[in-house]
């Protein structure tokens, strides 16, 4: 057994001790030394975190490509309509932009060596700086790395999303990277124990190193399509364009959703697009252009898959209290965000969602908004199916606070409805509290959502949040327009108005509404009517809808008015009973827009994953939160306090936006490399004093502090991606390139020195062989499961997530084959366990 060495023995390392502590206890130094260690691996995950930034700006680059327009199809053949295809003029190409690098090969280059950088360059720091001698903390490192990350942050991962499933959409790189995984360790004890054993000659050093490049090219093949792994069925720009993901579980997408997401124009944000989004923005009551500009920020960066490195580099930002990777909101604009987001067909930055009631049943509330009094008790709230009446539908109503707060003013909402085939209408029940106390007008939000998954001919309407004011009057109310005048674009499509009720909300009421043309004529400028609003008891808004013709010819502004007349159900009509509707040409409504798209540009900008000069990315590493205070927590500044010092230090590497990102990525690289140097020798003296040998201290210790960011980001990217590539996908890949690169590399540098100095590149099977045969057999369970998870239904039929039992059976078991490699290593070292 190992025992404690004295404290005089733990002080010899590559760059520490910086002063002589060896007369201090020994306790003191270990506990000093573990504090330290722990300390680096913070610093390690900042500086890191900027050398993926200088990644994300090399791998961002895109090109333009020129593409043959696609007619729309309609009735088995494609025709357009006024020489008009998808908004371009038929001689006019259309063009896409396209990252230069493609996903596969950034994921297994510049990504992987992103996330291993710490682990490879340890290795490589170490045998240099033990004079080209093989080391046992770096290796170990590799190998412990790759257990953690595969049984570990897997299980993690399953647990993480619950009951919902997450599968791996790019299957054949997943098989190519797995295979490869496998091969890199079955490779390690060919060339520690069978082909020249406890040696590494110069042409093993160099086929490990050329496995990497091998790698590189058949996993790129692979997402081609290419040398018989054949191509992704349905849209044969796929590949190129990057990880278009498939809509409701099919092949793929059509080019025209992929132009629908296409939010970024040439990297400007796209002003139609905008207008449209903020228009199903509005719909909700409350609001202003400046939360319209901050969900429209939070839409466009959701709308792009994100890398495991972006996420990574915001695990490693929450973790040190600094800038935050998404916009930050309040909690009524989640709730908004969510519900626009909460069903696959939900409205998003592009054309303007109309429910599909033809085929699909459509469930939306009554109203946006009612009024009752504290004293009412209980009342009903309508929920309404119309479109597709077809079926079982069910949906359920949920409420959420705002200025009223359950259990103090009203009793908490959480009802599952059930619309039987054909049944139109249900009620909630909802209760007020009344404490007999004054209280300025309250209220609280109601939300739809759908529960029925597998029914796809299934989707929300335009009003599936409702806001409920308390309020003390039992008038049936005084009924009105909001404001005497509106502006609109002509090119908006429509235009909606608001008739609210005031000073009452008791009874059902009614009001009768027409257009009156002014310089504005119905039929050629807009499409005029009547009709009728119906209140029900304790709505309060209704609104009016009146389609607007664009006649595609400059022209000075129109108007023509909307009237409301006769009221009934005992409601009076109020002053504003005529609202004006100018209709401008598209130049007088640009004042507005351009507000919002500065708002929008402003934010979106305020969340980029790198700054673009120095002064500001010494700001945003000076400051909490990234100078975002009014939304930093606690936490954040505890965080931030912790971190400052590396922070402030790292600030100093020139930004990503200089040389391409390029002198950031090297600057930054040399930093890791220092602080692997520095971690090495911390971690080397605090497994001497506790009497741990280098290898075990390197499995556990070493190799979960370097992982622990991986740990969160593979977390959150589990939780808010539609699949587990992001979060799983790539960790075969990244275990192979630690292998490949982290000492295939150091091996590579170490036997071309020893083949000039005439002598032989020794490495001792030992620990580290056993290590790698015990991964090898825990990793082919591991794999074996998840091949198993994906294709056997009780499983749920996907990587992550399903149904509850299955699901923590298998992190269980994943989590064991980690502790039983960890164990197993351990007694071999102790001797407990002979080499094989």
């Amino acid at each position: 057994m190992v025992t404690n060495a004295s404290s005089a023995q733990c002080h010899d390392g590559l760059l520490l001790p910086f002063l002589d502590e060896t007369g201090w206890r020994w306790e003191v130094r270990g506990v000093l030394y573990l504090l330290a260690l722990l300390y680096l691996f913070l610093g390690v995950a900042i500086v890191t975190d900027i050398f993926m930034a200088a990644i994300e700006s090399i791998t961002s680059k895109t090109r333009k490509v020129f593409m043959a327009k696609e007619r729309a199809k309609k009735n088995g053949s494609y025709s357009s309509v006024g020489g008009v295809v998808a908004g371009l003029r038929e001689d006019e190409p259309e063009v896409i932009e396209v990252r230069v690098w493609n996903d596969t090969v950034a994921n297994l280059t510049l990504m992987a060596l992103g996330t291993s950088a710490p682990e490879i360059l340890l290795a490589t720091v170490e045998i240099i700086g033990n004079g080209f001698k093989a080391g046992e903390l770096g290796p170990g490192t590799i190998v412990g790395s790759a257990a953690f990350n595969l049984l570990v942050i897997t299980a993690i991962c399953m647990l993480g999303v619950g009951a919902e499933t997450r599968r791996v959409a790019r299957i054949k790189v997943f098989v190519v990277t797995s295979l490869f995984g496998f091969l890199a360790y079955v490779w390690l004890l060919v060339v520690l124990k069978l082909v020249s054993p406890n040696e590494v000659e110069l042409w093993e050093a160099v086929v490990t190193f050329l496995l990497f490049p091998v790698l590189t090219v058949v996993a790129y093949s692979a997402d081609r399509g290419w040398c018989g792994f054949g191509r992704q069925r349905g849209n044969k720009r796929q590949l190129e364009l990057g990880p278009i993901q498939p809509a409701d579980g099919k092949d793929g997408e059509t080019e025209k959703m992929v132009r629908e997401r296409n939010l970024l124009s040439d990297g400007k944000l796209d002003k139609d697009s905008l207008v449209a989004f903020v228009r199903e923005v509005k719909k909700f009551p409350g609001l202003t252009n400046e939360d319209a500009a901050l969900l429209a920020a939070a839409k466009v960066n959701d709308a792009h898959p994100h890398s495991k490195m972006w996420y990574r580099i915001g695990a490693v930002r929450g973790i040190s209290g600094s800038r935050r990777l998404q916009p930050q909101l309040s909690g009524r604009l989640r709730e908004v965000y969510s519900a626009l987001n909460e069903h696959p067909k939900a409205p998003n930055i592009g054309e303007v969602h109309v429910p599909d009631s033809a085929t699909n049943a459509i469930v939306e509330f009554h109203a946006a908004t009612v009024a009752v009094r504290e004293s009412i008790g209980k009342f009903h709230v309508n929920v309404w199916r119309h479109g597709n009446l077809e079926g079982t539908v069910k949906v359920k109503v949920e409420s959420i606070d705002g200025s009223a707060e359950v259990g103090k003013d009203y009793v908490a909402v959480n009802e599952t409805l059930i619309f039987e085939p054909n049944e139109l209408d249900k009620q909630v029940t909802i209760e007020i509290l009344d404490d007999n106390q004054w209280e300025p007008t309250e209220e609280f939000f109601l939300k739809l959502s759908i529960l029925d998954s597998e029914n796809s001919k299934v989707e929300l309407g335009k009003i599936s949040i409702m806001e409920v004011t308390i309020l003390d009057d039992d008038e049936p109310g005084i009924l009105s327009f909001e404001k005497r005048g509106m502006l609109v674009k002509e090119s908006s499509g429509f235009v909606r108005v608001s008739v609210v009720r005031r000073r009452g909300a008791s009874g059902e009421v009614a009001i009768k509404w027409r257009t009156i043309d002014r310089s504005a004529i119905s039929g050629r400028d807009f499409k005029g009517g009547s009709g009728e609003l119906v209140f029900k008891h304790y709505e309060v808004q209704q609104d009016i809808e009146v389609p607007i013709i664009d006649d595609m010819e400059p022209e000075k502004d129109e108007h023509f008015e909307i009237e409301l007349f006769e009221p009934s159900g005992g409601a009076k009509l109020g002053n504003i009973n005529r609202i004006a509707i100018t209709i401008t040409n598209d130049d007088a409504f640009n004042t507005v827009v351009d507000h919002l798209m500065v708002l929008t540009k402003t934010n979106i900008d305020a969340i980029r994953v790198y700054r673009s000069t120095w002064s500001q990315q010494i700001k945003d590493a000076l400051t909490v939160n990234g100078g975002d205070v009014e939304n930093a927590s606690n936490a954040d500044y505890l965080l931030h306090f912790l971190s400052f010092g590396w922070k402030a230090i790292f600030s100093l590497i020139p930004p990503p936006t200089m040389c391409g990102g390029w002198l950031c990525f090297f600057v930054s690289l040399f930093g890791i490399g220092v602080m692997t140097a520095v971690i090495g020798d911390v971690a080397a003296i605090f497994g001497c004093l506790v009497g741990l040998p280098n290898t075990v201290t390197a499995i556990t210790l070493v190799a979960v502090g370097t992982s622990l960011p991986d740990t969160f980001a593979s977390l959150t990217a589990a939780r808010q991606e539609r699949y587990a590539d992001s979060a799983i996908g790539n960790i075969n890949g990244s275990n192979s390139v630690n292998v490949f690169l982290g000492l295939g590399l150091p091996w590579l540098l170490a036997t071309i020195y020893h083949q000039a100095q005439g002598t032989k590149f020794t490495v001792q099977a030992g620990a580290l062989g056993f290590s790698v045969l015990v991964f090898a057999i825990v990793a082919v369970l591991a794999i074996g499961t998840l091949v198993l998870r994906r294709y056997v239904k009780f499983f749920g039929q996907a990587e992550l997530g399903g149904p509850a039992f299955p699901r923590i059976g298998s992190a269980i078991l994943l989590l064991l084959l980690w502790v039983l490699y960890i164990t197993m290593s351990i007694l071999q070292v102790f001797d407990v366990i002979g080499e094989f």
